[in-house]
């Protein structure tokens, strides 16, 4: 969405045994007896992500803060919907509006928010927030953030920020004053008890789950439907499976290759939402410090020539996963963006003569054991998956085998979720297959400067570093052409300058892949809706629905309601 300097836009607020043991709140899923719907007593018995053992960690900008804090406890301004070219909803925020230039934003937020332990909400919070060190990396642009009363907030930047919208107004958590003002080390702040706008605040948090209940003070408490909601910790995917079937669990976004196996008891649905990109993360920038043959570009051409993702999307995913764009556009709500109509698509065949072709012209040579080396060094790459995220693992072990009949050895391993956040977050890995977090407008800038953008625009680090907070350059990629495609495309508000300017940085990520596209994520979500009602639809999908969705997640729980 581009939005016209002077336009105003008004905004339409709209089983493994051990953890069947857990002690989740109530049991079974029959209609209208105990634990049912009900009069909403009943917890809605969620799985998003968290593995044994759980910590209490609800801040925002930590790399493993729990899900539940994005969104039904922290909100930004406004809801974006993913899954469609529409209006954002407003959260806190009820209206805003850009100056003539575009560089500064006017926020008109709702009268008579509270935070949820009762202080108000107001305007003097939002300029904090955007103020806030966390929320404003250096590069960001913001000149100051002013209150002019109580419910209106200038944002004032050095250059026009219409693409920058969904980023400032989507997805920057609004904090309370009150409480962060003293908080200096906010990268090592575990908020126990976190204090936020969403609908939902911390009860309970235990190693094995952790449940939210109604907050009190939330701005629309008496529509809200469900007043518990209980994530729990499952250390794999059969698991969470078996927790479906047997109904003691009502909403996960997870991967099952035979839905009918939880669809059989008569309370669960399911919908695929195919959004965000799988990609293999390559940790790619020796100047940073990485380290390994994925360093050179020529390895990483090869290997994406050698995958064969026709395969990876039937064997893998069961033909429930997308085509990938090499350029990160959304195919097809973003295909406006593809500059060039060659790089539509990621080759879906195997192509080992042509994967053999780049190496040797980079000055490779077949070994006796069929590997390719260079110096003496063959090509041997480790590539890890999180243990139990079973379409991923199997996803490496094909790439395993695809990438030897081209010559390149690869060795694929499972690690636990922990492991895995600490190898992409400090930089000490070779290859990842993990997922790209896609775009919540119709506009793949925002992957652009969050996932591509270099040490210029504040978006990756050196290895031994973590990734800056609400970035996710996790292959430590630094270009300096795309990064200043990023910064001009910011300020831009002429589509065909915009065209031009994704057409520069495209030509530059799909030539240097330090992230090799492999497909778009099969997401499949799994809800209960015997029980509870107003779920995302294929007929109303008015949010990404998943459970593990940040900000979409907390909004989605506000539109349930228990089946009486």
């Amino acid at each position: 969405m581009i939005r016209n300097g002077r336009r105003k836009i008004a905004l339409t607020a709209v089983a493994g045994a051990s953890v069947l043991a857990l002690g989740l709140t109530a049991c079974g899923a029959g209609g209208g007896n105990e634990g049912s719907g009900g009069d909403g007593d009943r917890a809605l018995r969620v799985w998003a992500g968290s593995q044994t053992p759980i910590t209490a960690n609800y801040n925002p900008f930590a790399p493993t803060v729990l899900h539940g804090a994005l969104g039904p406890i922290y909100e930004p301004l406004f809801f974006y919907n993913k899954t469609a070219d529409a209006e954002p909803v407003g959260l806190i925020g009820d209206s805003f509006e850009y100056n003539e230039d575009g560089t500064a934003i006017t926020i008109t937020i709702k009268p008579d928010l509270k935070w949820s332990d009762g202080e108000p909400l107001t305007a003097a919070d939002v300029a904090f927030s955007f103020t806030y060190e966390a929320n404003n990396p250096e590069g960001n642009g913001l000149v100051s953030a002013e209150a002019t009363d109580d419910t209106t907030v200038v944002l004032t930047y050095t250059t026009a920020q219409y693409t920058t919208e969904f980023q400032r107004l989507g997805s920057t958590y609004i904090l309370p004053e009150h409480v962060w003002s003293e908080v200096t080390d906010f990268a090592n702040f575990a908020n126990e008890e976190p204090v936020g706008s969403g609908a939902y605040v911390v009860d309970k948090t235990t190693s094995e789950s952790y449940t939210l209940v109604a907050n009190e003070n939330f701005r629309d408490a008496d529509e809200l439907g469900v007043k518990k909601v209980q994530y729990i910790a499952v250390d794999n995917n059969q698991t969470a499976q078996d927790l479906l079937a047997a109904g003691k669990l009502d909403w996960t976004g997870m991967f099952i290759p035979n839905p009918d196996d939880v669809t059989g008891n008569g309370a669960i649905d399911w919908i695929n939402t195919p959004q965000d990109p799988t990609v293999l993360y390559t940790c790619s920038n020796t100047e940073l410090g990485c380290t390994g043959p994925q360093t050179d570009v020529a390895v990483r051409q090869a290997l994406n020539v050698a995958i064969d993702r026709t395969a990876i999307k039937d064997k893998a995913f069961v033909g429930l996963t997308g085509d990938i764009s090499p350029t990160f556009a959304l195919l097809p709500r973003d295909e406006k963006w593809v500059a060039d109509s060659a790089n539509e698509v990621s080759p879906q065949e195997a192509n080992a003569d042509e994967a053999g072709e780049i190496l040797e012209a980079a000055g490779y040579t077949k070994g006796s054991s069929g590997i390719y080396e260079k110096d003496g060094v063959p090509v041997e790459l480790s590539l890890i998956s999180v243990d139990g995220w079973t379409d991923y693992n199997d996803a490496a072990k094909l790439i395993a085998e695809q990438a030897e009949a081209a010559g390149i050895k690869v060795t694929a391993s499972t690690v636990q979720w922990q492991e895995f956040s600490d190898a992409r977050q400090g930089g000490d890995f070779q290859l990842i297959v993990g997922g790209v977090i896609g775009t919540s407008v119709a506009d793949p800038f925002q992957i652009y400067r969050d996932w591509f953008g270099g040490t210029a625009v504040e978006s990756t680090a050196a290895v031994g570093t973590e990734v800056p907070a609400g970035r996710w350059n996790f292959s430590r990629y630094s270009n300096p052409v795309v990064d200043q495609a990023i910064q001009a495309a910011v300020s831009t508000n002429d589509e065909a300058e915009k065209k031009e300017l994704y057409g520069t940085i495209q030509t530059e990520i799909v030539r240097d892949l330090p992230y090799i596209p492999l497909v778009i994520n099969a997401t499949q979500t799994f809800y209960n809706t015997k029980d509870f009602t107003g779920w995302p639809t294929e007929e109303n999908l008015y949010a990404f629905p998943p459970s593990w969705g940040a900000i979409a997640a907390g909004y989605v729980l506000t539109q349930l309601e228990p089946v009486k």
